[in-house]
């Protein structure tokens, strides 16, 4: 608040002139051992009055301290990653700190601090008696009463949240407020940080006060407690400060804006416009300061003169040890790093509010322990920035790689090629963005997942109760398509995809689809469900949008083979659900949080739900390992350490590349290609690799850490009746034209191939014959057609030898031919024929002998 104008009436609420102020200072010093004290003269009255009106008890509370996050080091332990502060301090006990430094402050503030009962009375009452009468507005305050402005700076500034409109003026004003001494407002402020400074000398040792003024107190800037200070201008420790150093940074203390030694420019300049108190000044005025310090020390014999001779004939050299806070301070785990951070910020547990969230992370000193574990950490590093370069061509190359605990959601690892900067740069080499997570967590609006997304079709396909063993049609063709949520329906041509390769596809089943990355394939599955649902399986197993909307939100065709943009962390849980029998684990980055008392912080339990059926994640796991066993499409990415995997390629518009695989223990997804932009990386090398392959190397090793670490088991089996052979009703189409049976087979969801037209008593092109015939066959057979040529087809000639004739005859005109005898009678013995079997054209003549005649 504005300082107040002294008044010439009622200072103190009317007391009477200096008289009463005397005797306000008398009443402090005997206030807590003579409660009923006398006074004489109603001045002194109504100053006692005063006095015991104020508030008497101050709760000491933690000072703002960084909040630190750590990670599991290579040998399994805990090390820091990072540090968020508005103050950076770093409390210390009484015995982390030299004495010289103790010696140092109070020769030069309170050389009476282990005598008096909290306030120096002679010096306090002409202090007051100065600052009535406008000649003084010094403070003549003890250690005690310094702790207690800082203190209530402290709590000032607590109560200023992060963000707030006015944040700097209201943080100014703290300070302003806490350090009036003119008027009646200082007055007022010094009776009540007299009171404290008494209370707070019968709740705590002398030690605990001085100690708990050096960790409180600012040495500039945003360095709070002796610790800081001794780190960031000597680039040493409280406990190895020099005696010169300890006097500088007691010299600091009483002024510290004006006397911090980390501005060569100075920190104000004169009226020459020169700069004062700078390197080239050697830091004049803190230089003076310290060295009165030092002769305070020697008055009071707490250092040798040959002490006072070598600290006082030194220059004032800071070592500057900037403090590191911030992600950019976790350099190659800035991206994990800045991942907990959005967290924090959004996670209600830190706060109600963003502001109360802002100031849990940068004041609270919270201990955050999160799941990152260099064990796995470590090789995913080297193994991106040893294979993707940092900026490859100035069109927005990167790569990204996260590892996930599938029993937890436990993010172990993850990693990305560019280097972390906050600020924004034309290097695309340096970014903020982190790509293996989405918009909400500091990333990108998500990454082109392709081919990965078939997962989805295969979960629904198997929840349908569909078998990976059915045979489908796999070639490509006009397929129909159906999202009964939107009212859509395509007749989708997959030849305008096509196959990678370029194949035409082919008939088989799930299994194979799986292995080979079928495109056609899938979409034949997919025209045998519900697009709508394929994604609804998606949004199930903890796939969003990398921009933060729903799987479900659009449902077209081209989601078969991953048109959405995911991140990477998302895909890796999805595949971890299926490595985790069917049960998703939120991915999370923190495991516990200790609070500045020790306590821990309440998180939310781990979020574990049965999201598909343990049956159906059985059997997509046996369909995905034949993608990492050899001749699969991921079999490049297997380590081949003997841990059973699961896995999937994809691939988008030669633009984009995923390789995701997953033991039952450990889940990684990794993304190479454009994070911005669409241009081919196809057909271009790095390092001796095409960039469409570096996938394969950097998931392989990735998974590789984690299999050495973490290990894995075997999948479990597949169900029966998921891995059933399926039988289905083939119709017959014979009689059928070429067309209308191609067009019923196909519609029963049989491929078909036309053969050669054959003989047949049909007309011309229609269906002579089928194979196979109708019957039970299994699904998606292809059925070959035989059309008609038109010619009747030839009939077998019956065996007549050894019958009578008359039998004979009869049985050669019912076959479609015509007899010539040769000596026979009705009751004759046929002995030979002519053909003497196979087949003939209808109406050929079969000549026949007979033994004998009439």
């Amino acid at each position: 608040m504005p300082l107040k104008n002294r008044t010439t009436t009622g200072v103190l609420g009317g007391l009477l002139g200096l008289v009463g102020l005397s005797a306000i200072a008398g009443i402090l010093v005997t206030a807590t051992v003579t409660p009923a004290l006398a006074v004489a003269g109603a001045a002194g009255s109504q100053a006692l009055d005063l006095f015991e009106k104020l508030p008497s008890y101050l709760e000491i509370d933690a000072p703002m301290e960084p909040s630190r996050i750590y990670g599991t080091g290579e040998d399994g332990e805990p090390f820091e990653m990072a540090s968020f502060f508005d103050q950076n301090r770093t409390p210390v006990t009484f015995d982390q700190v030299n004495p010289v430094v103790y010696d140092a402050i109070l020769s030069s503030e309170d050389k009476d601090f282990y005598e008096h009962g909290g306030i120096n009375v002679g010096a306090t009452a002409k202090a007051l008696i100065d600052n009535v009468r406008g000649t003084s507005t010094r403070g003549a305050s003890t250690v005690s009463q310094q702790y207690v402005k800082n203190v209530l700076v402290q709590r000032c500034e607590q109560g200023v949240l992060p963000g707030a409109e006015n944040y700097a003026d209201d943080i100014e004003q703290c300070w302003l407020d806490a350090t009036n001494a003119t008027g009646v407002d200082g007055i007022e402020r010094k009776l009540q940080e007299m009171r404290y400074a008494i209370q707070i000398e019968k709740d705590y040792s002398k030690n605990e006060i001085l100690l708990g003024y050096l960790n409180i107190a600012s040495f500039g800037g945003t360095v709070y407690g002796i610790e800081a200070a001794a780190n960031y201008y000597f680039s040493t420790t409280a406990a190895k400060l020099t005696v010169a150093q300890a006097a500088t940074l007691a010299g600091i203390v009483q002024n510290p804006n004006t006397y911090r030694i980390d501005r060569e420019g100075g920190t104000s300049t004169d009226k020459d416009g020169n700069a004062v108190n700078s390197a080239e000044d050697g830091y004049s005025l803190t230089l003076k300061r310290r060295d009165y310090v030092l002769t305070r020390m020697l008055a009071d014999g707490k250092i040798t003169q040959e002490q006072f001779d070598k600290a006082d004939a030194s220059p004032i050299t800071p070592e500057l040890t900037q403090p590191a806070q911030g992600c950019a301070a976790a350099v190659s785990n800035a991206y994990f790093c800045q991942y907990v951070k959005t967290s924090v910020l959004s996670d209600p547990a830190f706060g109600d509010t963003v502001q109360e969230r802002t100031k849990a992370l940068y004041r609270d000193g919270l201990e955050i322990y999160t799941t990152l574990d260099m064990r796995v950490q470590g090789p995913s590093i080297e193994a991106m920035h040893s294979r993707v370069p940092s900026n490859f061509d100035s069109q927005y190359f990167g790569g990204a790689g996260v590892t996930v605990e599938p029993s937890t959601g436990r993010i172990l690892a993850m990693t990305q090629n560019t280097a972390f900067r906050e600020t924004e740069s034309d290097d695309q080499a340096y970014t903020s963005l982190v790509f293996a997570s989405d918009a909400a967590h500091g990333g990108s609006s998500g990454m082109p997942v392709g081919s990965a997304y078939k997962l989805f079709t295969l979960i629904d396909w198997l929840e349908t109760g569909h078998s990976v063993n059915e045979t489908l049609n796999g070639s490509n063709r006009t397929m129909p398509m159906t999202a009964s949520c939107d009212g859509g329906y395509w007749d989708f041509n997959t030849n305008d995809v096509g196959n990678f390769g370029g194949g035409g596809g082919y008939t088989d089943s799930p299994m194979r689809f799986t292995r080979d990355s079928l495109n056609s394939g899938y979409f034949a599955m997919a025209s045998e469900l519900d697009l709508c649902d394929i994604n609804k399986v998606a949004d199930r197993m903890g796939v969003n949008l990398g921009n933060g909307g729903k799987t479900t939100d659009q449902n077209v065709p081209f989601d078969v083979l991953g048109s959405k943009y995911i991140s990477p962390l998302d895909m890796a849980g999805a595949y971890a659900t299926v490595a985790n029998k069917g049960i998703h684990c939120e991915p999370r980055a923190i495991d516990r949080v200790v609070t500045q008392k020790g306590e821990e912080l309440p998180l939310p339990d781990a979020s574990c739900t049965q999201v598909i059926p343990q049956e159906v994640a059985a059997t997509a796991a046996y369909a995905l390992q034949g993608v990492m066993d050899s001749g699969g499409t991921g079999s490049a990415a297997n380590p081949w350490d003997g841990t059973p995997l699961i896995g999937k390629t994809g691939s988008h518009n030669e633009y984009g590349t995923m390789m995701i695989e997953s033991s039952t223990n450990a889940a990684t997804a990794v993304y190479i290609g454009r994070w911005k932009g669409d241009a081919s990386i196809w057909g271009q090398w790095y390092n001796g690799n095409p960039l469409q392959n570096i996938r394969y190397d950097v998931a392989r090793d990735m998974q590789a850490a984690a299999n050495a670490l973490l290990g894995g088991e075997a999948f479990p089996p597949p169900d029966d009746n998921l891995t059933r052979r399926v039988l289905i009703d083939l119709p017959s189409v014979v009689g059928q034209s070429v067309a209308d049976a191609t067009s019923t087979l196909q519609a029963a969801g049989f491929g078909v191939n036309v053969g050669k037209p054959v003989d047949s008593d049909l007309p011309k092109d229609q269906v002579a014959e089928q194979n196979p015939g109708a019957g039970q066959v299994t699904s998606g057979t292809t059925v070959t057609l035989s059309p008609s040529n038109g010619k009747p087809k030839a009939a077998d000639v019956p065996d007549v030898v050894g019958s009578k004739y008359s039998q004979a005859k009869q049985a050669i005109e019912s076959a479609g031919f015509s007899v010539d005898e040769k000596n026979c009678s009705g009751g004759d013995e046929v002995i030979a024929q002519n053909p003497s079997g196979g087949s003939a054209k209808p109406d050929s003549k079969v000549t026949v002998i007979c033994a004998g005649g009439d």
